[in-house]
């Protein structure tokens, strides 16, 4: 049946692409046209306002002044909520360009070995949109530079409605702020790409940011958001529901809560067939057909954290981070399933702690629950401080990915693969809802 779904995605392309267009992610009302009167952004310029924005360098050896220069702008600060002024919607609108058809120089930074756009330079972009776009709701007029340091807290969800996103041809992102809090903003984005002379959508994301104060050290009061019509009511509605939704899925988690009873269920018949039936041994295990023990399926990678991939906070980038992730969840996917994965969706992103520049950042890719040709993936992100030998959680990146042919099934044996297996099942369960 799940098969039969994304089978349907593909043959009804046009029917998809309303959807994804106009409602996002399932229940999500449709968003009004905001694109009037405004110019779109090359691709290119999104680091480069930013940077303005917020007075950073692009000189290494510049940035760490530029930095302590913020420190000045606490003044700048709201005291209160109630002191800024509203905001509406479609004052946050941005539409960015990256016109790989029009501009064959660009290719290259974006071209994978299967003649596609690599998903992770696409994740990079939402990341930079994504704080840009809050930083166009919490601009004053009267101040040159922002006295905010507005991060990425969470990517909530990314789902695509098209395999292939294709080399030559130019794509188009949009997005703006969909529901604030005191001090954190819910950003709704789409990807769209140009074929035949109209934009088809590819993908729609939603980020969570967070504010904090110039020296990115406490939260910062952020312009409310004031809804226009029943349309953008129903949208704030909804992004109020997404954070009820987080609470309560961290409410459930299996780090502080004990599975259900449908759950121990799944694992215990899982341990009933894995044990060896000559043998009258808990101890004895073996492996049921077309199965792979789940300590067999992961991969690890290490990444220097240098300065060219740091943000405009002098930290490493958030895209970064999600790119590389992204390309270890793909490799572990593609030496699981023996063949290319495509990836279907992303989803809970949480950054727990920023990575400083020079850390070196340890990523390990487990595949968690597979489903016919479904592969839910895992990466887990930590940094090692060599003086002390610590290792410290950065970020956890859930990834879906669809293989070409049906996949064997992964087996836990341990009781935290036990409960790995049943997160990914949860990860893997809210993704289909919403396919």
């Amino acid at each position: 049946m799940l098969g039969t779904r994304l089978c349907t995605m593909r043959k009804l392309p046009s029917l998809l692409a309303r959807r994804t267009l106009n409602s996002g992610t399932s229940g999500t009302p449709e968003l009004p046209d905001m694109s009037d009167g405004h110019s779109p952004i090359h691709v290119n310029n999104v680091r480069t306002r930013l940077r303005d924005i917020v007075g950073a360098s692009t000189n290494w050896r510049d940035h760490v002044q530029a930095m302590q220069e913020r420190k000045a702008l606490h003044t700048l600060l709201a005291k209160r909520q109630e002191d800024l002024p509203p905001r509406r919607m479609k004052d946050s609108y941005l539409e960015v360009i990256l016109p790989l058809g029009s501009q064959p120089e660009l290719r290259e930074k974006y071209l994978n070995v299967h003649n596609s756009v690599r998903f992770g330079r696409i994740l990079e972009d939402l990341d930079s949109l994504g704080v840009l776009i809050c930083y166009t709701h919490t601009k004053q007029e009267m101040q040159p530079r922002s006295p905010l340091s507005i991060v990425t807290a969470l990517v909530d969800k990314i789902n695509l409605c098209k395999k292939i996103i294709h080399p030559d041809c130019d794509i188009k992102f949009t997005g703006n702020v969909s529901w604030v809090g005191k001090t954190s903003m819910e950003v709704r984005m789409h990807m769209l790409q140009l074929h035949d002379g109209d934009y088809s959508p590819v993908l729609d994301a939603t980020f969570v940011m967070v504010a904090r104060d110039p020296e990115n050290k406490r939260p910062a009061f952020v312009n409310p958001l004031v809804p226009e019509g029943p349309e953008e009511e129903e949208i704030f509605k909804k992004g109020e529901l997404n954070k009820l939704r987080r609470i309560d899925f961290n409410t459930a988690s299996l780090l502080k809560m004990a599975p259900t009873a449908e759950e121990r269920n799944i694992i215990h018949d899982i341990f009933l067939n894995t044990l060896e039936a000559r043998t009258v041994s808990f101890r004895s295990r073996k492996l049921p057909p077309n199965s792979v023990w789940m300590e067999d399926a992961k991969l690890k990678a290490l990444q220097i954290c240098h300065p060219q991939e740091r943000n405009i906070f002098n930290r490493i980038f958030g895209g970064f981070l999600m790119r590389k992730a992204f390309e270890l969840g793909w490799a572990t996917a593609c030496s699981y399933g023996s063949s290319r994965p495509f990836i279907v969706s992303v989803d809970d992103i949480m950054f727990q702690r920023p990575v400083e520049i020079g850390s070196l950042l340890l990523l390990s890719g487990q595949v968690c629950y597979t489903e016919k040709n479904y592969i839910q993936v895992r990466v887990h992100s930590e940094v090692y401080d060599a003086d002390t030998r610590e290792q410290d959680t950065t970020n956890i990146f859930h990834f879906t990915f669809m293989s070409e042919d049906e996949v064997p099934r992964v087996v836990p044996k341990t009781y935290g693969e036990s409960m790995l297996y049943l997160d990914g099942k949860r990860h893997f369960a809210a993704v289909m809802k919403d396919i």
